[in-house]
């Protein structure tokens, strides 16, 4: 069996009792105090995450812009320098290679952010067409280590730590600077909580005196169990959950990140889906019945026929409600629509409701 690799915050994470769990080929933290805890300091205060797990490749040379523009399905020729973007690498047969971001930090200087899960994939992917290109890539997935401040306060607890003016870094922007005196660091205005906060790239280096100085200041720690819960009830995408190598970003709801305005891998395949319309879509559901709904769990009709299936589910803390994400024929994709999801044999009647569960105040 190939050994879990670590980040440089494994020890620490370690000596503060957080339990340890293999993800994505790492051993990383699932929780520290418990998830609901942890979950409730994200929405009402602020909440730090290791996140060191994710992958990061720069992209640079005179073709970068041109070849993003083709492996990437949003419009990357509208990101300004200090501006991130949400996107996914389309695959050859209109499914979705990894959901990603990307920050341009100057002409032609590019870096990606992808999932832990699909570091290997992901480069190999990319590989393959950037020969095609005078682009220069590199994997500095090893270099980097990835902390999440994420809350209310998380502005307010990070401000002193750092000269970068974190009051005007508006949503998907990003600055480099120095935090806590270490140069070299990336303080990025997004998250994958629905919360508010940042994304703190660091040398590996800095990443235990970051961790340890935003905890003394009031941060409390938390784990990747209280991250799945604050990402879902958002309806945020999890990618080997929600989306995979055979969802197409139509019928995933990110149409709104797929750019027909210009080329890129298998455009006539997507569409040619747009055109004939999608036959199954991901939607949010609420349980009406007592039940937890969980990944792989059937979705029935009323005569208990199978129509599609549970991608992600859990209790949401914040709304006291069971909650997932699944994909179901178009017929029943409108809010108010009635499914069923089969737990244990047993038809639960859930909801179909608009995403994000977790509105806006």
């Amino acid at each position: 069996m190939e050994s879990l690799k670590t980040t440089a915050l494994t020890d620490v994470h370690r000596s503060m009792g957080a339990k340890m769990v293999p993800f994505a080929g790492y051993e990383m933290p699932v929780q520290y105090a418990g998830l609901l805890t942890e979950h409730h300091a994200v929405r009402n205060a602020a909440g730090l995450f290791d996140v060191s797990h994710m992958g990061e490749f720069t992209v640079e040379g005179p073709d970068a812009l041109d070849f993003l523009q083709y492996v990437t399905s949003n419009d990357v020729s509208k990101l300004v320098p200090g501006k991130v973007q949400y996107s996914c690498l389309p695959n050859a047969d209109s499914g979705i290679v990894d959901d990603l971001l990307v920050y341009c930090r100057g002409e032609q200087k590019y870096l990606l952010v992808v999932n832990a899960s699909n570091i290997d994939k992901d480069w190999a992917w990319l590989q393959q067409w950037a020969p095609q290109f005078d682009v220069r890539m590199e994997n500095q997935s090893e270099q980097w280590s990835l902390l999440a401040l994420q809350g209310p306060h998380a502005a307010a607890l990070l401000q002193p730590f750092t000269s970068i003016d974190l009051g005007g870094l508006a949503y998907y922007s990003f600055a480099e600077g120095e935090l806590l005196g270490f140069p070299g660091a990336i303080l990025s205005a997004t998250g994958y909580t629905g919360a508010g906060g940042f994304e703190l790239y660091l040398p590996n280096d800095a990443a235990e005196t970051v961790w340890k100085t935003l905890l003394d200041a009031g941060a409390v720690p938390v784990g990747l169990g209280a991250r799945d819960t604050l990402r879902l009830e958002m309806g945020y995408c999890l990618y080997g959950n929600d989306i995979d190598d055979t969802t197409n970003a139509l019928e995933a709801g990110l149409g709104w990140i797929t750019k027909f305005s210009k080329d890129f891998i298998q455009k006539p395949h997507l569409e040619n889906v747009k055109a004939h319309g999608v036959e199954r879509k991901l939607v949010g559901f609420v349980l009406t019945d007592r039940g937890v709904a969980r990944h792989g769990y059937p979705i029935v009709d009323e005569s208990g026929t199978a129509v599609g299936v549970v991608t992600s589910g859990s209790p949401s803390p914040t709304l006291g409600q069971s909650i997932g994400l699944g994909y179901v024929p178009v017929s029943s994709s409108t809010p108010g629509s009635k499914i069923f999801v089969e737990v244990r044999n047993q038809p639960l009647a859930a909801e179909v409701v608009s995403l994000p569960f977790l509105k806006k105040a």
